[in-house]
């Protein structure tokens, strides 16, 4: 039985059976016989020499994975030469559909995970980061012209304990991951590819900080919106561990139960949480620090629900003043 169906890149293509194989679905299709140039003498031929069965992984066909059987013939040339002929659907060698190559390339950026891709298209995890690679590799052969984001991440492969990973920062965009934070790999890595970068946001990690600097010159470093924010608290903290310590046993252990009244905002905090800033703040009223911490407690409030951005630099410059 010979038809033709409407089947992405398989317009052209002969379907001669359709079959249920376990869970997939498995098309036998063959071209048209036509005639083909010789790649060696350039002259045309329709003489047939043999066929071979390619198996090729293609798209799910509703919903359920499909397997293409193409019956591939090779011509034979008067000049002895014997050659496949070209299919609009598979490159030779190939083992997945050219449609197929398209979607990994896709989903491998898009998808959460390289084995949520993998389990989708029906292949291996592998299969899926060699497509991914491809499409980095391309897009860096010109290098990266954008804002780059630089932080660290706990991994899991055998690369070591942590990876760093480069991003847009406007877009927050994934570009790179690199296999190790050292501070070598992350100036080879920019030297290559950031020779345009001007802005580069990150923590203050000083060797970050350092292989930017040898990379790219000077660029302009801002610091993550986070670490910023962290040293703020880690700041405020400190002066609660250094003023506790003062205090009876209760005081101490509740205070550091209750921690959390000083980090938040006093229209965030409800009566009871208030009750206990105000109580904590009146017992440490004779220290010296404590109106420095409320005083930069309100500054950074302020600052971190919205001030407009032409008085952001004057609030900013305030946060210098507490010697932490």
């Amino acid at each position: 039985m010979n038809f033709n169906m409407n089947i992405p890149r398989l317009k052209d293509v002969e379907i001669t059976k359709v079959e249920e194989v376990g869970d997939r679905i498995a098309l036998y299709v063959q071209l048209p016989k036509c005639t083909h140039q010789c790649p060696v003498c350039k002259k045309e031929t329709s003489k047939v020499h043999d066929y071979r069965i390619h198996k090729i992984n293609h798209l799910k066909w509703f919903e359920r994975l499909t397997i293409l059987f193409y019956k591939r013939r090779r011509y034979v040339c008067d000049c002895g030469k014997r050659f496949s002929e070209k299919s609009p659907f598979v490159d030779k060698y190939q083992r997945y559909s050219k449609e197929w190559n398209q979607v990994v390339s896709i989903r491998a950026i898009k998808a959460k995970k390289f084995k949520e891709a993998a389990e989708v298209l029906g292949t291996s995890t592998t299969t899926v980061i060699r497509s991914f690679k491809k499409v980095a590799n391309k897009q860096l052969v010109e290098g990266v012209r954008l804002p780059k984001a630089i932080d660290e991440y706990k991994g899991d492969t055998d690369a070591g304990t942590y990876q760093l990973i480069i991003a847009n920062a406007e877009t927050r965009e994934p570009i790179d991951i690199l296999p190790n934070r050292k501070k070598e790999t992350i100036k080879n890595y920019l030297s290559q590819y950031g020779a345009d970068v001007e802005i580069v946001v990150m923590d203050m990690n000083p060797s970050f900080k350092a292989a930017v600097h040898q990379a790219l010159g000077r660029p302009v470093i801002v610091a993550g919106r986070f670490h910023y924010t962290r040293y703020i608290y880690w700041a405020m903290d400190e002066v609660r561990r250094q003023v506790q310590k003062e205090w009876d046993k209760y005081n101490r252990t509740k205070c550091k139960r209750m921690r959390h009244v000083f980090y938040k905002r006093a229209s965030k905090l409800s009566p009871k949480h208030q009750w206990y800033l105000q109580c904590y703040t009146e017992i440490t009223v004779s220290t010296s620090q404590c109106p420095k911490v409320s005083r930069l407690r309100t500054s950074f409030g302020r600052f971190e629900i919205g001030v407009p951005m032409l008085k952001r630099p004057l609030v900013s410059r305030g946060f210098w003043r507490f010697p932490f």
